[in-house]
């Protein structure tokens, strides 16, 4: 008789290996209390008991009055705080009326050019009571210098407003692709952002370390947890080593934001091994002796990738999932993606649902009545020891090739993540991983969605807008400040004070980001990727 053939041990989307039973022989040890360091268990004792976890909706489309017209839907629904997504001439350096922003004005986000777009945008909202987070990049020093003027201009003082810009250029060379400086002077400006908000808007985070693009352009749970922890080590070097901030003074100033996807377990883990794995780093390595400095406070959004065009309404299945291992893992914000968002910006309608997802989770399942629910489990604590260990020694490897900068231009992160990307691609092709609706478990008709559309006129009206803007300012005073900012790029002094007198006087993105690009020059993949 012919022996049976052992079944293939399963794995996780990471390919860690998984055995059916976890004991008590497979935890290393104590994983500590909730609130202690390394912070393991979440980074506050009590977690959800007395404060839920921040609702955060994505929104940005059209111009900035649609954008805030969202915006103030959201909050009457109960969102608690603001995320703004932006155009991609926004995100690029370019005003809308600008030949390359041609036919992109308002279409995956809101459109700002100006400090006039800035005010439209946040009318009507208190900016000392709602915290706010955008998602940009490499304009990043420009919008906040017009979120902190227009601020300015209500009489609301720096140090009351609250909120997170993305600022995470490093990633943009790993994944997202969004850039226009090298590596050398866009960290230099992420580190004068440090710099000036811990000192003048303490409240703020300059910077939110994303393993969201890195996730998205097809790494695993394991390499988005070292390449966003060895970005953060790379900022926090550049800030230690100018010699006017210690790690205590800004530490507490740092937000992560990670990508959940569906393999539910192995999420969680990855939420708590990047914690701890953070804390070690903050203190072993940069000799931070406040536990405040240590603690990682993360945002995280279900996955984009994961969102299938057919049988869109699966979408709300795989969100939900995705939220509750976020929960779970102990986020401190969330967003979760509307189930027609691989169709187009997601409907009133349908963003509606996704907040609806986060609301019942708080409300109704009972998960925010336990702190750290799955400490402890057998398999969960072996899951977020292996992938520490793995993501350790992924900074190990980038420690040994100089830092991320040189990492990055030695293309390793990048092929790292385009390998991971392939072997789950043949997977897929070999039928090996299941997605629901697309390769099992077709439907030959599927009713279409209503889907929101950007009427055309928009970008008509935002590149007046700009035009009108421009002959209307001072342009002697703009001129001026433009220089101010050029001086300060090729003196190495900081940046936001003349970027903030810069837009007050009229100064759009696209004009300073062209000072950016005459002075630091524009950044081209290595030719090997």
């Amino acid at each position: 008789m012919t022996a049976r053939k052992a079944p293939e041990p399963a794995r996780t989307a990471s390919g860690l290996e998984l055995r059916p039973v976890y004991g008590p022989s497979d935890v290393s040890g104590d994983g500590g209390s909730p609130g202690e360091y390394p912070f393991l268990r979440g980074p506050y004792e009590t977690m959800y008991l007395e404060r839920r976890w921040t609702m955060r909706q994505f929104a940005g489309f059209g111009g900035p009055e649609e954008t805030n017209q969202r915006f103030r839907f959201l909050l009457d629904q109960g969102q608690q705080g603001l995320s703004t997504a932006f155009d991609m001439p926004t995100l690029m350096g370019y005003d809308a009326d600008h030949p390359r922003a041609r036919g992109e004005v308002g279409r995956e986000g809101v459109s700002v050019s100006t400090i006039e777009d800035m005010e439209v945008l946040f009318a009507e909202i208190p900016l000392d009571r709602v915290t706010t987070s955008m998602t940009v990049n490499c304009t990043a020093s420009i919008l906040l210098a017009m979120y902190l003027a227009i601020a300015e201009r209500r009489g609301i003082p720096w140090d009351r407003l609250g909120g997170t810009i993305q600022n995470d250029m490093l990633k943009e060379f790993i994944a997202q692709k969004e850039w226009i400086c090298p590596p050398e002077p866009s960290v230099r400006i992420v580190a004068d952002m440090i710099e000036f908000c811990a000192r003048e808007a303490p409240r703020w985070h300059a910077v939110s370390i994303s393993g969201y693009h890195i996730r998205e352009a097809g790494s695993t749970a394991v390499q988005e947890v070292a390449f966003t922890l060895a970005d953060g080590i790379a900022y926090v070097e550049e800030v230690v080593r100018r010699g006017r901030l210690a790690a205590d003074d800004f530490g507490h100033r740092l937000s992560f934001f990670f990508d959940v996807h569906n393999d539910f377990f192995e999420e969680i883990a990855k939420l708590r091994a990047a914690r701890r794995l953070w804390a070690r780093i903050m203190r072993e390595r940069f000799g931070a002796k406040r536990d405040e400095a240590c603690r990682l406070r993360m945002h995280a959004q279900t996955a984009g990738v994961t969102l299938t065009a057919q049988q869109p309404l699966n979408n709300v299945v795989r969100v939900a999932l995705q939220a509750l291992a976020g929960v779970l893992g102990g986020v401190q914000s969330l967003h979760t993606n509307s189930f027609d968002e691989t169709l187009a910006l997601p409907t009133e309608q349908s963003a509606m649902v996704a907040l609806r997802t986060q609301q019942i989770l708080a409300e109704e399942s009972g998960v925010a009545n336990l702190v750290d629910p799955l400490g402890g489990s057998y398999a969960i604590e072996t899951l977020t020891d292996e992938i520490e260990a793995k993501a350790q020694a992924y900074i190990d490897e980038i420690d040994r090739r100089g830092g991320m900068i040189a990492a990055i231009d030695q293309g390793y992160p990048q092929l790292e993540i385009a390998e991971a990307a392939y072997r789950e691609q043949q997977r897929f092709d070999a039928g090996e991983k299941v997605i629901v609706g697309v390769n099992r478990y077709q439907a030959q008709e599927e009713r279409p969605l209503e889907i929101l559309r950007i009427p055309l006129e928009i970008e008509d009206r935002q590149s007046d807008r700009v035009r009108r803007f421009k002959r209307s300012r001072n342009a002697a005073q703009a001129r001026e400040s433009l220089a101010a900012v050029r001086a300060a790029a090729q003196s190495g002094e900081n940046l936001l004070p003349p970027l903030i007198r810069a837009v007050r006087d009229g100064c759009s993105v696209g004009e300073i980001s062209d000072v950016y690009r005459a002075v630091f020059g524009e950044y081209r993949d290595p030719a090997h990727l």
